[in-house]
């Protein structure tokens, strides 16, 4: 299984719709897929259900905070299996590939977790691995077993609930918009995760490596096939840093990707025209190139 965390300190670049067409787009080609919506408000889970089938199917008994909730008390849920929902209307879009997609929901509340989290750390300092390693610990169960990519959709923060995604994951994924504000935090995430990881590690808990982190840029704005001026110089200052990138770029087009959450189906899976979903599918390829990689290292 490979754990991709997507995450960013700034809201508002594309993180969701990334994860939602990646996760389809993996399932379309045959792999088992399992989507995690870490971020309160819950855009990644209303991507695949209903408002109202969020609301009253899922937040009462399966979502990501019931994972947290009761941490090394009875009341702890046994298996993420129990979280797990299908989205009614990618599966009819998968009818006929033998990949899967599913989802663990958000919750509304999860800043209580938060909450919740650090005052059990506080009182009690000893619990750091357990605490900040619920989701690594989760993923890693028997019944998790036949899932071949784990995407998370993290909320534009580095608390704990978001760390719990970093010690989980094998990669990171940074959707950036080519921009100065959009760019300007990716330093300041990478010193964050280090300092994170060192951290854990010095618990004397099982050790975790520093995930290797690729940025995509997104909501990017062509002319003539290539980036507008003003991103093509930002998209070359990050390269020039040796930051990794990504080769393919997703456009900014609310035409292609603003309709689909409503309809519960990502743009890739949505029969949109081959035109307007190519960037998405050679992301896919070279997502799934980059995974290959990490595997055969892992090997």
């Amino acid at each position: 299984m490979q754990v991709v965390a997507v995450i960013n300190h700034k809201g508002g670049v594309g993180k969701t719709t990334l994860t939602a067409n990646l996760g389809a787009g993996l399932a379309a080609r045959g792999q088992k897929v399992l989507l995690i919506d870490l971020d309160s408000q819950g855009s990644l889970s209303v991507s695949f259900f209903t408002q109202t089938e969020w609301m009253n199917d899922l937040m009462p008994s399966r979502t990501i905070k019931h994972w947290f909730d009761g941490i090394g008390t009875p009341d702890e849920v046994e298996s993420p299996r129990e979280l797990i929902s299908t989205p009614p209307r990618v599966a009819e879009k998968l009818a006929r590939s033998s990949g899967r997609l599913d989802l663990i929901a958000a919750h509304r509340d999860i800043a209580d977790v938060e909450t919740q989290l650090a005052a059990d750390l506080l009182a009690d300092p000893e619990r750091f691995a357990q605490l900040h390693g619920r989701l690594r610990a989760g993923l890693a169960h028997k019944d998790m077993a036949e899932y071949d990519t784990v995407l998370i959709d993290c909320a534009p923060n580095f608390g704990l609930v978001a760390k719990n995604a970093v010690a989980a994951a094998t990669m990171l994924l940074i959707p950036t918009k080519p921009d100065y504000l959009s760019t300007n935090g990716i330093d300041s995430l990478g010193l964050k995760i280090r300092e994170f990881i060192e951290e854990f590690n010095a618990t004397g808990a099982e050790p975790i490596q520093r995930p290797p982190a690729a940025v995509i840029f997104t909501m990017v704005q062509s002319h003539d096939g290539v980036p507008i001026e003003a991103q093509r110089s930002v998209i070359s200052r990050i390269e020039a840093r040796k930051v990794p990138t990504f080769e393919t770029t997703m456009r900014d087009s609310k035409a292609v990707y603003g309709p689909a959450p409503e309809h519960g189906v990502p743009v890739i899976l949505a029969g949109t025209g081959r035109a307007a979903t190519r960037e998405l599918r050679e992301m896919v390829s070279e997502l799934s190139g980059r995974l290959e990689g990490l595997h055969g290292l892992a090997a």
